[in-house]
């Protein structure tokens, strides 16, 4: 049985391990309704790091003590399909895509800084820590990406 400490350890984890789902699910989705095949392959890719970020934390959660989430959050499926109407109504055009995109950065971004102000044990820390500089990471691609389609409209 997890310990009062390590319940609120476990609650910081899974609330990421909801936002890597989020992500993963996202990356994906951006996959399949952009039209530039280097993007597919940039959002595949960024996918299947969320997927391994959950999969690092869920383990951080059992080994805790605790259940890890296995699902994507309420919000996540809602900002999904929010992405979808909205592709719907603007031709699912790239820089559309990309602007989604980086807003779900933007939350993982706000999620991981929460996560952090948290007290942590060093070892959840350091994965932590080392996922959120990947988050950080796929925020600035995705920008830079955003700003280079904006650029060739």
């Amino acid at each position: 049985m997890a310990s009062t400490d390590s319940k609120e350890i476990i609650d910081v984890l899974n609330n990421l391990i909801q936002t890597s789902k989020d992500g993963e699910e996202g990356f994906k989705e951006c996959a399949e309704n952009i039209e530039r095949e280097d993007l597919k392959s940039v959002f595949n890719a960024r996918a299947q790091e969320c997927q391994d970020a959950a999969g690092e934390l869920q383990t951080l959660v059992r080994q805790l003590g605790g259940d890890p989430e296995t699902e994507a959050s309420v919000s996540g499926n809602l900002h999904r399909r929010w992405v979808d109407l909205k592709s719907m109504l603007t031709g699912k055009s790239d820089q559309a895509i990309l602007n989604e995109c980086e807003r779900g950065e933007d939350i993982a971004k706000k999620n991981y800084k929460e996560a952090l102000d948290h007290p942590l044990p060093a070892d959840v820390r350091t994965v932590v820590e080392r996922q959120y500089q990947g988050v950080l990471r796929n925020h600035d691609q995705v920008k830079a990406l955003r700003d280079a389609e904006k650029a060739r409209d």
